[in-house]
């Protein structure tokens, strides 16, 4: 009857270490599994109760959205592509919104994000989408 209780610390720990949801609806099923132990049900009961403890953790985590990962736009997010934010020159843009600008070391196309102002000049890089530079203009502060 205790060792269920002892695999619940074992899984506190691990949970501890690894820092999932998963060990820890599997601690809380271990410790009704001791719980079931004590007032003398089954072995079968008691695992039982692991399974359907564990089980019913699981399903109001996923309803509650607690497992559901943030979802990360790597082409606008600046701690995932260092290029967004930096500054590219525009000589001029052609009549389907794009240019070819030098950034890198290398010719790169850039297009305008839709609704920006079509003007020459300093453009800050919003999105990379594939080897394009999707760009608006930049607003410089004085």
């Amino acid at each position: 009857m205790w060792f269920w209780f002892g695999f619940a610390v074992l899984a506190l720990i691990g949970e501890a270490v690894t820092g999932t949801f998963y060990l820890l609806l599997f601690a809380l099923g271990l410790a009704a599994g001791g719980v079931a132990a004590l007032l003398q049900f089954s072995l079968s009961g008691q695992i039982v109760a692991v399974a359907l403890v564990a089980f019913v953790g699981l399903m109001v985590l996923r309803k509650t959205g607690v497992l559901k990962k943030a979802e990360v736009n790597a082409a606008r997010n600046r701690d995932v592509n260092l290029d967004i934010g930096q500054l590219v020159e525009v000589e001029s843009w052609s009549d389907d919104d794009t240019a070819q600008v030098w950034y890198r070391g290398a010719n790169w196309q850039a297009r305008l994000l839709k609704g920006a102002a079509k003007q020459a000049g300093s453009q800050r890089i919003i999105e990379i989408q594939g080897s394009t530079l999707m760009v608006e203009p930049s607003i410089r502060k004085q």
